[in-house]
């Protein structure tokens, strides 16, 4: 079986008629953002986008928390090191994990909350928005704070931050496979 992606041949994006496909390949990471509210419809379908990615065992641990008030978003910025787009954006929804939810939860949560991240990212994109995922979960120190901004109850999990907005820079999509990351058959 032949397969072009080993051969180092690339299709641009814009050859794949799919949109889901040209949705996740013309997703970059947004930090510039227009000073434009995002629509509560879009905020809606970003959450659902969101609550529709796969878990273990459908335990659903994640709880999303969407801020939309500037002096919280000024507040999250002020808090994450790599955070001052927070400063710009106007939305952010913050992913978190219960690890209490169950035996599964306890175990995947955060494979669980990691991929409702990405489909909210994906969503934004199809949506026309920008977003940028900002991680939190491995710093004691950036989830104790966005904890503390956010009243977050010690048994939950901070995954990450989405920074979401109208983008204020464009990026070209990706292009192909990392050299040296894909492996047939065997590494």
């Amino acid at each position: 079986m032949g397969h072009d992606l080993l051969k180092g041949v690339k299709k641009p994006v814009e050859e794949f008629e799919n949109p889901v496909i040209q949705a996740i390949l013309a997703r970059r990471s947004i930090r510039r953002f227009q000073q434009k509210p995002v629509e509560p419809e879009k905020v809606d379908c970003l959450v659902e986008c969101a609550c529709a990615a796969p878990t273990a065992a459908n335990s659903r641990p994640w709880h999303f928390i969407v801020v939309d008030e500037r002096a919280v978003l000024d507040a999250l910025g002020e808090a994450h090191p790599y955070g001052k787009m927070l400063y710009q954006a106007p939305l952010a929804v913050v992913v978190c994990g219960d690890p209490e939810k169950s035996d599964f939860a306890r175990l995947y949560w955060e494979e669980d909350c990691s991929a409702a991240m990405e489909n909210l990212q994906i969503a934004a994109h199809a949506l026309g928005l920008g977003s940028v995922w900002l991680g939190v979960r491995h710093s004691t120190e950036r989830e104790q704070a966005v904890r503390h901004i956010l009243g977050i109850p010690q048994k939950i999990a901070v995954l990450g931050i989405a920074a979401i907005g109208y983008p204020d820079e464009v990026k070209p999509p990706h292009e192909g496979i990392d050299p040296g990351s894909l492996h047939l058959n065997r590494w």
